[in-house]
């Protein structure tokens, strides 16, 4: 790549490669320390789930509205957990926007370069531009868990082992005939605003891809050169079919959030 690549662009290509591979290793280690801190530690994901499930337990014979301690310091957990995760995730995504657009450009700019410098030219920058869609999915995911981390939390509390079974079969029971305890009233309002954080983000999202999808367009317009309205043309329409599948996701939330406590059944009964 970098004998495609001229060579001042060519540093500054591997700098940015070099910077993602840190980031991905720290989107995997760093949350976890970051959420960790002097008498809250979780090994990993085991842990956390007996410890939630045993924490909601008690919740759930309280009938209280307020979080006990030990839910409380999970909850907490879990945000830190997935706000250190966005964070990163969003640093990333810009790493490898800047990443994609500086490979682009090197190849809309080899026109006098090899066959196979050119195309290793355009396989980097769309490897670049897929993982930066993954970056933006990590993005909404880990901000909605940041934003509802006790909603995000409440599939762990389903599975084969250990689960607090006659615990759950209250808690469908009380959505099935509508009686609504003071937990059970936390539960939906948690998971209604689950899907309001994913419908605003993902509808926030598609307004800036319609956006990147307007200026591609008129750039493609623009520009003289053939290859260059290719390229263009090609990433407008993706911003434009990634902007409309974003809001068919919000759209879907939109609904659950207007209306959540069939979503809320189906996820204690293995549906959702």
């Amino acid at each position: 790549m970098s004998s495609a690549v001229p060579s001042r662009s060519g540093r500054v290509v591997w700098v940015l490669v070099a910077v993602a591979g840190a980031l991905i290793a720290a989107f995997v280690v760093v949350p976890r320390l970051l959420a960790n801190r002097t008498g809250v530690s979780f090994g990993g994901e085991s842990d956390l789930r007996r410890a939630f499930r045993t924490a909601f337990v008690e919740y759930w014979q309280t009938g209280s509205r307020e979080f006990t301690a030990d839910l409380a310091t999970v909850v907490d957990y879990w945000f830190r957990y997935h706000l250190a995760k966005a964070v990163i995730a969003a640093i990333l995504l810009a790493v490898l926007v800047a990443l994609a657009v500086r490979l682009w450009r090197a190849f809309l700019a080899a026109g006098s370069a090899g066959r196979g410098q050119r195309m290793m030219l355009a396989a980097s920058g769309g490897v670049a531009a897929v993982l930066a869609l993954c970056s933006l999915v990590l993005v909404l995911a880990n901000v909605q868990g940041a934003v509802t981390p006790f909603a995000s939390l409440l599939p762990m509390l389903t599975g084969d082992d250990s689960a607090p079974a006659a615990i759950l079969a209250q808690v469908d029971a009380r959505l099935a005939d509508g009686t609504r305890t003071a937990p059970l009233e936390v539960m939906v309002d948690e998971f209604a605003r689950y899907h309001v954080a994913m419908a605003a983000l993902a509808a926030l999202t598609a307004v800036c891809l319609v956006g990147a999808c307007a200026f591609l367009w008129r750039a493609a317009v623009r520009s003289a050169d053939r290859r260059s309205r290719r390229v263009l043309a090609v990433f407008g329409a993706c911003s434009a079919v990634l902007a409309l599948i974003l809001v068919v996701v919000a759209a879907a939330n939109t609904t659950n959030a207007s209306d959540p406590v069939p979503g809320l059944a189906a996820l204690f009964s293995g549906g959702w």
